[in-house]
């Protein structure tokens, strides 16, 4: 599916797809939008439900040589946001409770990725809203995990803010608000938050603050047999951080290697090939060089995982979780068990986490 976001021009979504590209499944609430008008003639968007509950899943980032463009969600964990209506209250953002974070996450809206989403929301729909609205978080994802944790939250808060309202914003313009909320808390990117509200395998075309955000939702006809070994240590990686010592520059014969890998790797989901999956995203050689060293044992996890059964092993988004690719999940247990060894014998971290996913191809949702 290509998504073109333009804020001033949107192009009518009846035509029909002719590229191979899925269109998203929208699931929308049973009761359709409902507008008032004022005196003057302003129109006020109403409330159809007093309550929405959204789920977003957990993402894997870059893929590899994918650095900012590539993404994909996967099954298991996730972040749930509950929106609720305040009445008389029109516009305002206001977030009740968080769980899950150990109390580190702001309250304060403007400073917390789920705030800034909902406020974000509001101001895509197609008129002022008559009621505020209430958030609740559930974290599900640990912080700086390397999955996503806060385009999680972001895109939760989009879809249950948007449900409020009868679901009137389709899922690839509440990307906006998800940049929007990635932009206060990360960086302005969306291989996480696109994934996430979307589902499956997600390529940024173009994304630069400014200008048109355009995505392209990739079809994969092999979901059964791929499966995602993800293990999360203890050990955080926060995503400016681990920005912040990228090289401003790179050798020719980097960017010729990640450019082949990258094709290779878009070349394998739109075939189905998950050997060519898995060896493609094992083999940058610009991003994790430099990332992988700040993560204790990721270089032995990454040998660990291919001895053990793996196609290939890299960081998932910035770290510090280790990502590998089978196309079986009893060899996917095998490889989690291995990772999880060279994580505590090598870098000498704990484990958090160890599981074996599939790829989570519906996105956002309502619960």
């Amino acid at each position: 599916m290509a998504l073109h976001q333009d804020l001033k021009h949107r192009p009518h979504s009846s035509s029909t797809c002719k590229s191979p590209c899925r269109r998203a499944v929208v699931r929308r609430p049973a009761r359709c939008t409902r507008l008032n008008v004022a005196a003057g003639g302003k129109v006020y968007l109403d409330p159809v439900r007093k309550e929405c509950s959204a789920f977003a899943p957990a993402t894997v980032a870059n893929l590899g040589p994918g650095f900012d463009w590539m993404g994909c969600a996967v099954q298991g964990g996730g972040d749930t946001v509950i929106a609720k209506v305040l009445p008389g209250r029109a516009g305002e953002v206001v977030i009740e409770a968080i769980q899950g974070d150990g109390g580190r996450l702001s309250l304060d809206p403007a400073k917390n990725c789920i705030g800034v989403a909902a406020t974000e929301t509001l101001k895509l729909m197609s008129g002022a809203v008559s009621c505020g609205v209430s958030l609740t978080l559930h974290k599900g994802l640990p912080l700086g995990s390397g999955m996503g944790s806060s385009a999680a939250s972001a895109a939760a808060a989009a879809w249950a803010v948007n449900g409020l309202f009868g679901a009137p914003v389709s899922k690839d313009k509440l990307i906006l608000a998800g940049l929007a909320s990635e932009a206060a808390v990360s960086g302005y990117h969306a291989d996480n938050v696109g994934p996430s509200l979307l589902g499956g395998f997600v390529l940024i075309r173009s994304c630069k603050p400014g200008e048109p955000v355009e995505l392209l939702q990739l079809p994969f006809a092999a979901a059964d047999r791929l499966h995602f070994v993800l293990v999360n240590p203890c050990f955080e990686a926060p995503t400016a951080e681990m920005r912040a010592v990228l090289p401003k520059q790179v050798p020719m014969k980097s960017m010729i290697n990640n450019c082949c890998q990258g094709g290779a790797l878009v070349a394998g989901i739109l075939r189905g090939d998950v050997k060519l999956i898995g060896e493609s995203l094992d083999r940058d050689v610009i991003i994790e060089p430099v990332r992988g060293p700040l993560i204790p044992g990721m270089m032995a996890v990454k040998e660990a995982a291919k001895a053990a059964g793996a196609y290939g092993c890299t960081i998932s988004g910035a770290g510090p979780t280790a990502v590998a690719i089978v196309d079986d999940p009893a060899v996917g247990e095998r490889v989690a068990a291995a990772i999880s060894d060279a994580f505590r014998s090598v870098g000498k971290l704990e484990v958090n986490t160890a599981q074996v996913v599939k790829l989570d191809t519906e996105g956002a949702k309502f619960v």
